[in-house]
């Protein structure tokens, strides 16, 4: 068994990885919302809290979902606030024309989604309507959420049950205007969104200061794919930082030829690995682009759409993406997340596609049954990196090269409170991993880990919904100031370490 050899300094604490890349996104799209998604109705036999499904409540408490991005999405573009509020029985349907035609009842709207955030404890992150949409709609729904005055929209909401404002941080000004939101050109978007932009002012402070004064929404900018930086190039130089906070990018992988949700070989599982980190280098020239505009770092790289997009289910709708989940899923996961922490200095939201069954879901649901796929036990077994300090990892003994010219084992890190969090990848399908880590600058006290492993097309089902999930990591021990352990073939896992951080010894770089 081949031995990988790491040093961490844990005396230079890198940027802050923020705990919004690991956000979810949303969007009226097959049975996301309704139809065993989130929204159940208070008359249903499935527990739920005003209508809200209480174990997808609990499940993404569980991993600490820090925020959520809805409606859309394409959805978004077609999506007109005001038909989801008011009175239920009020409200008219309207016709899902981008997902499969289908006849959603609206009863799932601006108050249901907040009501969803409060349960869960995140943020939500809303994107308006620009591509069929006004600036007035999308400035009266700005209004409506966080006018705790007399205005117009602040009476409208309390008659529809709401007393108090809501707290918005993050607002997307559309979505793919290149494409389902308009089939725009960089310019002419750009232009469409210092209008509308200017329109999403900071309603909890007015009359309090002057309102060029006021805090900022973190306005987002609709963006293209990461492999497009032509797009981002025309709106950092022609939308100034205090318009635009935030540049969307979205990212999808491919898992090669072998797209089959469940039946592939180990040869995909190896090809999904690569493609995944191939796309390093695509945000990275966006990066670059950005930073030509903006040295100093104001506007966030916003990955709002992320994550594998395999084939969907056979016999499933084709316009609602369900999409089954394997261990290969868990790999895109875990190895795009740690793509976020090494750029957490620019990549500072980000949310994977989509939640509930739909693409690379972290829950599937049918009936009263919920499943936590691979992907979910991902998230849990990284979400002691939201908001630690990225801690660079330096081989002292290089991952030595697998199928595809892969890295054996990849390692991401991070610091916070006296303890080092650090997440593990085992490349290999076939082979053990070990793995040895040093530090520099501080004592291990104790480890302990939790890991995730199995074949590559390992899932969990409804009739199964346990068959892969974390256990505890065995075998980690300290010796002469390093963490030492093996991982299994196919592994993803994540180790806790306390630090005696006044001990200064360990290795040294």
């Amino acid at each position: 068994m081949n031995t990988t050899r790491a040093i961490i300094d844990t005396s230079r604490p890198g940027p802050l990885i923020s705990r919004h890349i690991y956000g979810h996104f949303s969007e009226h799209l097959g049975r996301c919302i309704y139809n065993g998604g989130y929204w159940v109705g208070e008359t249903s036999t499935i527990p739920n809290v005003r209508g809200i499904r209480s174990d997808i409540v609990e499940a993404m408490r569980a991993i600490r979902v820090p925020n959520i991005r809805w409606p859309g999405g394409c959805f978004a573009d077609d999506y007109h606030w005001r038909d989801g509020v008011g009175p239920k029985e009020a409200r008219v349907p309207i016709v899902n024309v981008h997902w499969g035609g289908t006849l959603e009842s609206n009863h799932f709207g601006t108050h249901e989604f907040m009501d969803l955030c409060e349960q869960i404890g995140c943020e939500p992150y809303i994107c308006g309507n620009v591509g069929s949409g006004t600036v007035r709609e999308m400035r009266d729904w700005i209004e409506y959420l966080t006018d705790d005055g007399q205005s117009p929209m602040a009476r409208l909401r309390r008659q529809n049950g709401r007393e108090r404002a809501w707290k918005i941080n993050m607002f997307g000004v559309g979505n793919e205007n290149w494409g389902c939101g308009g089939f725009m050109t960089a310019e002419q978007y750009a232009q469409e969104f210092r209008k509308y932009a200017t329109y999403i002012r900071n309603y909890a402070v007015m009359g309090k200061v002057n309102w060029w004064e006021a805090p900022d929404i973190l306005r987002v900018a609709g963006g293209a794919n990461a492999e497009d930086t032509g797009w981002l190039e025309v709106l950092m130089k022609s939308v100034p930082s205090s318009l635009m906070k935030g540049v969307s990018v979205h990212c999808y992988v491919k898992p090669g030829e072998e797209s089959d949700g469940v039946r592939f070989s180990d040869d995909s599982w190896y090809q999904t690995a690569a493609n995944t980190l191939a796309k390093e280098a695509a945000f990275v020239k966006n990066i670059e682009v950005m930073d030509r505009y903006d040295p100093e770092k104001k506007v966030a790289m916003v990955v709002d759409e992320w994550g594998l997009w395999v084939d969907n289910e056979p016999g499933t709708n084709p316009g609602h993406l369900f999409q089954q989940n394997t261990l290969r899923s868990a790999l895109c996961a875990a190895l795009m997340l740690h793509i976020f922490h090494r750029h957490a200095d620019r990549i500072r939201i980000a949310n994977l596609a989509q939640t509930i069954n739909v693409l690379q879901s972290i829950l599937l649901t049918e009936g009263d049954i919920l499943v936590k796929t691979p992907t979910w036990h991902v998230f849990d077994l990284f979400k002691e990196h939201q908001d630690g300090a990225f801690v660079p990892v330096v081989w002292e003994k290089a991952p030595d090269a697998i199928a595809k010219g892969l890295p054996r084992v990849a390692l991401s890190a991070s610091l916070k409170q006296g303890a080092l969090t650090v997440s593990m990848v085992n490349l290999s399908a076939e082979e053990e991993a070990g793995v040895s880590i040093g530090l520099n600058a501080a004592r291990p006290l104790s480890a302990a880990g939790r890991v995730l492993f199995g074949r590559p097309t390992d899932h969990n089902t409804f009739g199964d919904p346990s068959r892969v999930h974390a256990v505890a990591l065995e075998g980690v021990a300290l010796r002469d100031g390093s963490v030492e352990l093996k991982l299994p073939p196919c592994a993803i896992a994540s180790l806790e370490i306390a630090l005696d951080m006044s001990a200064g010894k360990g290795e040294r770089l």
